[in-house]
């Protein structure tokens, strides 16, 4: 043992050709790592058509041409060298990378695994040049070759000299998935560029420039499916020198995985935690449980805010002020979520969210302002008071009743129209008034007019695209928990105190963020007081969280205030409170609703927010168009 320990103690410089292999290892996993470098090698020398031929999933063929600014003929064998690179030159240029391949190692380490063949022709030369390698440590030869202006770039054999790698490659099938994803991502990511994709001969892709509105959406339905655009909301905001756009999909376009998810940061894809965190935040509410949301959104922030080059594979980025974009991406997302009504999911995507900012700057976005932007929102609409109220006992038999009311043109009371809200929730309502319907049928609402209930259970109304249908108890249970939401913010949480404190052992930074975040803490019902470097005393939690564990539940927090530097745990537990208590006040089934309350309900979908989902995620109504129903009976066949 001592003998094999002396003998490993000796420090030697590894052969050029295994410190290639190594960092083959970190660069290139799967042909689909492989097609990732060559093809951002591409777009970062101005490619605006990029030809891809696959054979055998990548593993027999990788071809890419491209027609951007070319590699000279002395430069060639350079750009099979280590740490060679066009793309940075001192430390500035790392500091603020803009080019999507910066570090040098890409072509060097696919070249040390398998056969590569580079040919390049700049716009000011009069012929082509090729160089090739073979996996092994060889000075390049350079020929001269006929080739367009651009570069081609041919792999052949991938991990012929390394069959321990080859063998854990999978089928055929799904080397080209990972493949074509990765296609996918790089062709969201630049409409300005044509990608065209072959697999064994077979077109797969054909992806043309796309310059304007009409044609970034088409290549958006190619890539992620006609379905994802026609249930998309379209969004765009900028603010403090964060720029966010894109397309993010209805609740209720939901996905068993986590499979239609593109998020792209100054144009490179990554999978983030903290982007993670924030897109799950803003569907919190309105999403089934373990369903996962779609988007495509594009992030553009000053390069010096970010960190690109803190993976091997650049997936994942790290934000200079990551609370700032956490709160921004949440927050967008929220209030784009939050004003969708039932007109614009009849209408489709056919226009951008207006997202409006309430605060000063974009961190008073965050899950930690939720309850100020509900009030907020309460002053911003003149349409949010309720068209109709509900009794839990008042009325005959116990049944709900509803009072439909024209909405009113002005301005809603502050915070008394809120307050009054939340007592109505238990109390007496007057009776329903059955001549306030409108009259004429001109301007017909979104979700129509009532035309029945059936079973007691649904409400079948008629709207200007045919029938739709509503689940009163899931519309209703959605109203009534915006309602209790709106009323909390405008109110606020008392707090009550312990009868015995509770010691809490932390570490010392978390105590540290505990005192940072004292006043935030105290908004919310909490008393915290640090007793050491390393314990707190919890003297008061919010009165509507008495049952909760306060250990566990400050733990939590502290532990998300430390990793996203923002914390939704305290929100989650009133929300969920508030939700039992909007399920249980909500209409039931069986009851009988007269034509007038069944119009004061849907009166009031159309101006709650997420009233297209209940509190769990699952609809709330569906519509069925006229040419839905000619199909149900085969008509015009």
């Amino acid at each position: 043992m001592n003998e094999v320990l002396n003998a490993a103690a000796r420090i030697e410089l590894l052969s050029p050709r295994l410190a290639n292999q190594i960092a083959a290892g970190e660069v290139v996993e799967r042909p689909a790592s492989v097609i990732k470098e060559l093809l951002e090698n591409s777009l970062d020398s101005g490619a605006r058509r990029i030809d891809v031929d696959v054979e055998q999933g990548g593993v027999k063929l990788l071809r890419v041409r491209d027609d951007g600014s070319g590699i000279s003929a002395d430069d060639l064998p350079l750009a099979l060298a280590r740490h060679a690179t066009s793309k940075i030159r001192n430390l500035e240029d790392l500091e603020q990378v803009m080019s999507l391949g910066f570090r040098g190692e890409a072509l060097a380490s696919i070249s040390s695994v398998a056969r590569l063949t580079l040919t390049s022709r700049t716009r000011d030369a009069d012929q082509a040049w090729q160089v090739e390698t073979e996996g092994r440590d060889m000075a390049p030869r350079v020929q001269p070759a006929a080739h367009p202006v651009g570069t081609s770039v041919e792999v052949r054999d991938l991990f012929f000299n390394t069959p321990a790698r080859r063998k854990f490659l999978k089928t055929e099938k799904t080397e080209f998935d990972h493949l074509q994803e990765v296609i996918k991502r790089l062709a969201l990511a630049r409409f300005d560029v044509a990608f065209h994709l072959r697999h064994n001969g077979k077109t797969i892709l054909s992806l043309h420039e796309a310059h304007d509105d009409a044609a970034r959406a088409r290549r958006v339905a190619a890539i992620c499916g006609s379905g994802f655009l026609e249930q998309a909301l379209p969004i765009e905001i900028e603010r403090n020198g964060l720029h966010l756009w894109g397309w993010v999909g209805l609740p209720t376009f939901n996905r068993s995985q986590a499979d239609l998810q593109y998020f792209f940061v100054n144009g490179r894809a990554v999978r983030d935690k903290l982007v993670a965190h924030a897109v799950r935040q803003a569907y919190r509410d309105v999403l089934f449980n373990g369903r996962h949301p779609t988007f495509a959104l594009f992030f553009e922030v000053d390069p010096a805010a970010v960190d690109v080059n803190v993976h091997p594979t650049k997936h994942e980025v790290r934000f200079r002020d990551g609370r700032m974009v956490h709160d921004f991406l949440y927050g967008t997302l929220h209030r784009a979520l939050g004003d969708v009504r039932p007109e614009d999911q009849l209408a489709g995507s056919v226009t951008t969210a207006v997202v409006r900012p309430t605060g000063l700057d974009a961190g008073e976005f965050g899950p930690q302002g939720e309850m100020r932007l509900a009030a907020n929102a309460l002053l911003e609409q003149p349409q949010a008071q309720p068209a109709f109220n509900t009794s839990s006992g008042a009325s005959a038999g116990g049944a709900y009743q509803y009072q439909y009311t024209p909405r009113p043109q002005s301005a809603v009371p502050p915070a008394a129209e809120a307050q009054a809200a939340y007592r109505e929730f238990f109390a007496p309502l007057p009776e329903a008034n059955a001549n306030a319907l409108p009259a004429g049928r001109e301007d017909i609402p979104p979700l129509g007019y009532a035309l029945a209930q059936l079973k007691g259970i649904y409400i079948l109304s008629e709207n200007a695209q045919g029938l739709v249908l509503v689940d009163m108890h899931a519309a209703h249970e959605r109203i009534m928990y915006e309602r209790l939401k709106i009323a909390m913010a405008s109110e606020g949480l008392s707090g009550q105190p312990l009868l015995v404190p509770e010691s809490l052992a932390v570490s010392q930074r978390e105590a540290d963020c505990a005192e940072e975040h004292a006043a935030w803490f105290q908004r919310l019902g909490f008393e915290l007081q640090r007793l050491g470097p390393e314990t707190l005393a919890i003297r008061q939690i919010p009165a509507l969280l008495k049952q909760a564990e306060a250990n566990r539940l400050v733990g939590d927090v502290l532990s998300d205030l430390m990793e996203y530097g923002t914390s939704d745990r305290i929100q989650a537990h009133l929300n969920e409170l508030l939700g039992t208590m909007a399920c249980h006040g909500a209409i039931r089934a069986n009851r009988r609703l007269a034509l007038p309350e069944m119009n004061g309900l849907l009166r009031d979908m159309e101006n709650t927010e997420r009233s297209g989902q209940c509190n769990h995620g699952r609809p709330t109504w569906t519509q069925l168009g006229l040419d839905d129903l000619d199909k149900l009976f085969l008509r015009g066949r």
